[in-house]
């Protein structure tokens, strides 16, 4: 991995949010690729139920102030930064007073998700490429972990897929088990389409579940790696109709030697 630059898009990750099987592998693959020589940027949204102070967040002017248009609404992007200390890894934070200000992740006090999920997903999904682009910072991988990062491989390549910053970075989905119940607005394909991205690309959001937002992620991927012993039968079929290179699932204690040799002899070629 040695010089080798990789943008790492997560949902959650700790220890900025509580540990589970994506914000533990979002934190340890970063560190593996970070001790082995490689350049590293992580980012993930920024929830009202992180503790700013705790953590030492704070916003970055030069990136923050641009608006960012989602179903024809102007949004403001906030940039915060914040250093996990014993690795000296460098977390940047996508916020929005209306969409990342309320106390939780995803879902209300009642377990019910935030009917603007999808919306978040949007502005997630954009806000960390034209965050990339303000960095001028080009990476030769882009690994997405959970749900609210899946919306970057399509924005990618759709959206900005003349942006010549990405022009040979290769996109990486992680599929976990841990989803969502329910669907996500059905609404969702209409403001996706706001962007101008072709309905065909998103066909699958008809009903938008977990399994086919995962779906429109990997269609727009590189590559897979099964990050989850039990991923639902419905998403595995489909990703071994896509041939494409998969990396099936490794432990967590074992991970670091097959994802290595993934990114160099599958993704990288």
């Amino acid at each position: 991995m040695n010089g080798k630059k990789i943008l790492f898009v997560s949902s959650e990750l700790v220890p900025y949010l509580p540990e589970n099987e994506v914000s533990l592998m979002s934190y340890e693959a970063p560190r593996m690729v970070n001790s082995n020589g490689g350049q590293i940027r992580i980012f993930m949204p920024r929830y009202g139920n992180i503790n700013e102070r705790r953590h030492q967040l704070h916003e970055v002017i030069r990136l923050s102030g641009m608006n960012l248009v989602i179903n024809d609404m102007d949004m403001p992007l906030i940039i915060k930064v914040a250093s996990i200390p014993r690795e000296r890894i460098q977390v940047y934070f996508i916020d929005n007073e209306e969409y990342f200000k309320r106390k939780a992740t995803f879902t209300d006090e009642n377990g019910k998700l935030f009917p603007d999920n999808d919306e978040r997903a949007i502005f997630f999904a954009k806000g960390v490429v034209e965050t990339v682009k303000k960095l001028n910072w080009a990476p030769d991988i882009i690994h997405i972990h959970g749900w609210m990062a899946s919306l970057v491989p399509l924005y990618l390549k759709h959206y900005y897929g003349d942006e010549p910053l990405f022009a040979d970075s290769k996109v990486v989905t992680s599929i976990y088990a841990e989803g969502f119940e329910g669907e996500l607005n059905s609404g969702i394909k209409k403001k996706i389409a706001f962007d101008g991205i072709s309905e065909e690309a998103i066909e699958h959001l008809d009903n938008p579940s977990y399994n086919n937002l995962l779906k429109v992620a990997v269609d727009f991927s590189d590559a897979i790696i099964l990050a989850s012993e039990n991923i639902p039968s419905e998403l595995k079929d489909y990703i071994t109709n896509l041939k494409k290179p998969v990396l099936p699932y490794v432990s967590i204690q074992e991970f670091e030697e097959a994802y290595s040799n993934f990114y160099n002899t599958e993704v990288l070629t």
